[in-house]
């Protein structure tokens, strides 16, 4: 996610008169540089070297899930990323996988090395039914997440995926929840979204569940002046509203 951060943080500066370029600038410059904690999914090498729990969640092998389980499987080990077999599970896609691990006791709200539960990695993902099978896992999705003190709202809201926010917003996510970049969710859809459809249906679904408008990020703008700072004509009339 620090990558989709960078590049969606140069456009956002391109788009600013030079007065508001050097602390945007400086922002970017920082997310960039923590890039390497983003959400990182299993590389092939870490998939070579799972144990029997692990692959099978890797490649959504229910049965042999439920057979490890009976065989007394260890289901919190983790990977050299501090993921289990339940995240494992969530970055594949594989809800069944997630639910047989939650039937036996595997914790939905553990977070991996990157500080990612299972939640945020299908939000980023923008997979919104792995997320209604995380919330039905017993995931919160209250849970603070990633080192930018965030929830897995504020990163879907990010990227414009408007699925997963829907769910999450349902779920009882804090709508207000400021990150330790000093941004909301709904700031999160202004800033570092691109002004299109998917983030306009973000920052509406985050206002008509009640949205505050008026929390500021660390400049004092409100997510309407930051909306007209980039002439995001959409975002502008329906904040307006």
């Amino acid at each position: 996610m620090g990558q989709l951060i960078c590049s969606k943080g140069k456009g956002v500066i391109q788009k600013m008169n030079i007065v508001q370029q050097i602390p945007a600038l400086v922002l970017v410059l920082a997310l960039c540089a923590s890039q390497a904690h983003g959400q990182t999914a299993p590389s092939a090498t870490e998939i070579a070297g799972y144990n029997e729990l692990q692959a099978a969640a890797h490649s959504g092998d229910v049965s042999e899930i439920n057979r490890l389980i009976s065989a007394g499987a260890n289901l919190e080990q983790t990977d050299g990323n501090g993921r289990t077999a339940m995240h494992i599970a969530a970055f594949a896609s594989h809800d069944e996988v997630v639910m047989a691990l939650a039937r036996a006791g595997s914790d939905p709200n553990r977070l991996d090395n990157g500080r990612y539960d299972i939640i945020t990695i299908a939000a980023v993902a923008n997979d919104a039914e792995m997320v209604r099978s995380a919330v039905k896992a017993g995931g919160s999705a209250k849970n603070i997440t990633s080192v930018y003190d965030g929830t897995a709202l504020i990163a879907a809201a990010h990227l414009g995926h408007w699925e997963s926010v829907e769910v999450l917003i349902a779920a009882g996510a804090p709508l207000d929840h400021v990150n330790n970049l000093g941004w909301t969710a709904l700031i999160e859809a202004v800033v570092l979204g691109d002004g299109g459809p998917r983030h306009v249906q973000t920052a509406r679904l985050l206002v008509e569940a009640g949205a505050d408008r008026s929390i500021t990020d660390r400049n004092g703008n409100t997510p309407l002046d930051l909306a007209r700072m980039r002439g995001y004509t959409e975002i502008i009339r329906m904040l307006m509203l």
